[in-house]
């Protein structure tokens, strides 16, 4: 199926808006409209946005059940009961789990403190049975559930029953039935007047700390350095980058580049990463080897890591975690090659608005990923599934348009099980009912897409002139970081440029060198070699990018970070 051309979508100018803005700041005026389409209108809003200040976050006790929450540890603490930090396998819960074991170690006998992380292959995802049988077995008192516990009213109960309290600081939507906990924190269930909703794992777990560290008198900083996991969380979990995610992101991105904690140090050197660190750096260089170990080993080894206070200690668990990130990838590519090949041997795939794979070999750590690639690819929702043990296990990615989540409903009587998002989710079902649940999810995704919704497009915040782009414009631009969901990186459009020198590098990427009205700069576009002979039409250019800077032999310059280009309009 060919890869269809995307459309550029220009966003509004609020001018009004952006106009008195940029009488307040008295800065570039696409500086001033690129902020207010992030809501940042006033002078007073973009303060905050630009100089975060830790007085700046909410109060911990606004969160419902959080004097609750705080009371049950302090009385854990104050009785010698043993507790158990239960956490997911990936990013969010592991750092959860670092930041809570490491926390509650400080105030109470190390000993009392054990934390537990499912095993991927052989619990699955969430709370566990023989995670709660763990806790009984060991005398544990008080088990605190991070990344997971807001949809296990059976499992919370079963607790319960075996003599268990349970805490549970989670973010995920709540359903109809909210666990028998003895606190529940969670910014997301009914009543709770906490004001920002989007907190991942690590954030609440952070808050519930910094609610432990008020109550106790402790000094203002205590918790300070655990911000760094907070930031690499936030990054990897792909929550809105807005109101108390942006401020903590930036002050443990701020804190990782000038005090990095063992950890954090240990993979730095280990990947190799470009400093200084960026929230796009945390999500693409640290989160993956995190996500490494409970994809092809066991997830304990990241937890490890981040609360190992020896840096020697540090950098050999850093190095298993790079060992086992590179076997990832390459089970990665060779799935994705393997379900590209299958996909493409189907002769209906361009009538299909919903694609659905399956191997029995695959490997089940990695199957998320593939789809992931295959909605980039292809543009449809996406199952990826592979065998595991009696039934066929799946991870699910999807497109605007289209909630994964509620097409799985549509499917749910051919399902053992399902739970995400929106854009992401994953399921269980028995291997005879696969020809089915591929007529019935093509069925959902059909009903909610028209063939327009399966154009990529490309959202662009500015058409400018290629002399805006100067240092001080990218200065201030750069201020607008950490980037991420809802506070993305600026996409701008320049018209009418023309070719002067571009050329191929490493046979995918071209080099670009373009001039409009008398400006010169220099660009790279990856992966755009394919699009490489319409650079030689005597017509201009018009050009969608990001701005960036290029160092080379100690030369820093602009540069455009090239996405798309055609002949100008």
């Amino acid at each position: 199926m060919a890869i269809a051309e995307k459309k550029w979508n220009i966003l509004p100018v609020l001018r009004e808006s952006s106009e008195a803005l940029h009488q307040q700041l008295s800065i570039h005026p696409i500086l001033c409209h690129l902020l207010t389409l992030r809501g940042i209108d006033t002078f007073e809003k973009a303060r905050h946005y630009f100089r975060p200040s830790l007085e700046l976050l909410h109060d911990p006790f606004l969160m419902k059940d959080m004097e609750k929450a705080v009371q049950r540890v302090l009385l854990a603490v104050e009785k010698k009961e043993r507790m158990l930090i239960y956490g997911d396998y990936d990013v969010d819960g592991t750092s959860s789990v670092a930041l809570m074991y490491d926390f509650l170690a400080s105030i109470s006998a190390p000993d009392h403190i054990d934390y537990y992380i499912p095993n991927r292959y052989t619990e699955g995802y969430g709370l566990s049975k023989k995670g709660i049988e763990y806790a009984r077995d060991h005398g544990v008192k008080l088990l605190i559930t991070l990344d997971c516990g807001i949809k296990s009213v059976d499992l919370i109960q079963h607790a319960a029953d075996v003599g268990l309290d349970t805490i549970v600081c989670d973010h995920h939507l709540p359903g109809a039935l909210l666990p028998p906990a003895v606190a529940i924190l969670n910014a997301k269930q009914p009543e709770c007047p906490y004001p920002f909703k989007e907190l991942c794992a690590c954030g609440v777990a952070f808050k519930f700390v910094q609610a432990l560290v008020k109550q106790l008198g402790l000094p203002h900083d205590h918790h300070l350095t655990y911000l760094q996991l907070v930031a690499t969380a936030t990054a990897a979990d792909i929550v809105p980058i807005t109101g108390e995610n942006r401020l903590l992101a930036q002050l443990g991105i701020s804190m990782a580049n000038e005090r990095p904690s063992v950890g954090i140090q240990a993979l730095i050197e280990e990947s190799q990463i470009k400093m200084p660190l960026t929230l796009t750096s945390m999500a693409f260089m640290i989160g993956p080897r995190i996500n490494a170990a409970g994809r092809m080993d066991d997830a304990k080894k990241a937890v490890a890591l981040f609360i190992e206070k020896d840096p020697q200690q540090a950098r050999a668990i850093a190095a298993m975690l790079q060992t086992d990130n590179s076997s990832r990838k390459e089970a990665d590519a060779l799935i994705t090659e393997e379900a590209i090949a299958q996909l493409e041997a189907d002769v209906h795939l361009a009538e299909h608005k919903s694609l659905v794979v399956y191997n029995e070999h695959w490997h089940k750590g990695v199957i998320g990923i593939v789809a992931s690639r295959l909605v980039e690819r292809y543009y449809r929702p996406t199952i990826v599934l592979t065998k595991s043990g009696e039934l066929l296990s799946g991870s699910a990615r999807s497109i605007p348009g289209f909630n994964i989540h509620e097409g799985l409903e549509h499917c749910s009587n051919l399902l053992e099980g399902f739970g995400g998002h929106y854009f992401a989710a994953g399921m269980t079902l028995h291997p005879q009912h696969l020809s089915a649940f591929r007529q019935q999810f093509e069925e959902a995704a059909a009903h909610s897409l028209s063939s327009e919704q399966l154009i990529p497009f490309i959202n662009i915040d500015a058409e400018v002139e290629l002399s805006d782009l100067v240092p001080s414009f990218f200065r201030i631009l750069e201020q607008m970081q950490p980037f991420g969901p809802e506070n993305l990186r600026p996409v701008f459009c320049v018209r009418n440029a023309t070719n002067q020198a571009s050329r191929i590098v490493k046979e995918e990427h071209v080099r670009f060198e373009v001039e409009q009205h008398g400006t010169r700069m220099n660009g790279i576009g990856f992966n755009l070699a394919k699009k490489f002979m319409a650079l030689n039409q005597p017509q201009s250019l018009d050009i969608v990018f990001t701005l960036d800077e290029n160092t080379f032999r100690d030369q820093t310059q602009l540069q455009l970070k090239v996405i798309d280009f055609r002949v100008a309009s």
